[in-house]
């Protein structure tokens, strides 16, 4: 700093390349692409999975003379639909959308 307390043009550039976020590009091959793609969709299927879990429907009513409870909750994903997310993003990426 100078000596008034001011920064000199130089620090403040300084400064603000510091507090910027950096970006680096990576180049990554097709099995590294798809297999992000992949953990992308096996992540969000999960948390739809976790998000419908958390509403499940719990429904009484009367039916005759009986009470009847029904209990629906959501179907427990598996690898057909993580695969099937994982190919809707990889046919956004890929700009072959069906």
């Amino acid at each position: 700093m100078k000596p008034n307390g001011f920064a000199t043009p130089e620090q403040l550039t300084d400064m603000m390349k510091n507090s910027m976020p950096q970006f680096k590009t990576v180049n990554s091959n097709g099995y590294e692409i798809r297999t992000k793609v992949l953990e992308m969709a096996q992540e969000q299927v999960w948390q739809d999975y976790t998000a419908k879990f958390g509403a499940w429907e719990t429904s009484v009513k009367k039916e005759g003379d009986e009470i009847v409870t029904t209990v629906q909750m959501p179907e427990v994903p598996g690898v057909a639909a993580v695969l099937e997310a994982a190919e809707r993003m990889y046919s956004f990426v890929t700009g072959n959308n069906k």
